[in-house]
């Protein structure tokens, strides 16, 4: 049958009365084992966001997505706030960014290391939630319940509705 079909015939279970087996393609069957163990997996990298204290809060949002998207894809993010001159005398300024930032991405990050002032600069650094390291998913927000306007009581005259103008 093995050769009708022009496959190989391959030994599967040599131990079992009677012995198994299969008719395949021997060659195409190695090919894909040695594709599936030269696959690379992927390899966890740390991602550094910089923001500084008077970053505006549109720019804020930007690198909040930016991380959003590397803790998706299984990476580590390094959150940094960095401090020029007199900004150092405001490190309040930068750990409200940082409580931010770390609120907004709460739902697909764990904080590693919690935010701790080095030199001139306020680090946080985040791991992805999911314990696969690969991609996880996103939860769906819930959508605010649209309310219906109140009915008007039974007996109460309504008015019809306005004719729409005609160009």
């Amino acid at each position: 049958m093995a050769r009708e079909a022009g496959m190989d015939l391959v030994e599967i279970a040599a131990q079992e009365r009677p012995p198994v087996c299969k008719i395949m393609d021997w060659g195409k069957h190695k090919y894909a084992q040695s594709k599936k163990a030269h696959q690379k997996t992927h390899q966890q990298k740390i991602k550094e966001l910089r923001v500084r204290p008077k970053t505006g809060q549109a720019d804020i949002d930007t690198r909040v997505n930016q991380a959003r998207k590397f803790l998706e894809a299984g990476d580590k993010v390094l959150l940094k706030v960095q401090f020029r001159g007199r900004e150092l005398q405001h490190i309040e300024e930068g750990r409200r960014i940082v409580d931010g930032m770390l609120e907004q991405l709460q739902d697909v990050c764990k904080v590693e290391s919690p935010p701790r002032m080095e030199q001139k600069q306020m680090t946080a650094l985040l791991a992805p939630k999911g314990t696969g390291g690969g991609a996880t998913t996103k939860p769906k927000a819930d959508k605010p319940k649209q309310e219906k306007p109140p009915t008007p009581p039974a007996g109460a005259a309504t008015s019809p509705p306005a004719p729409k103008p005609t160009a």
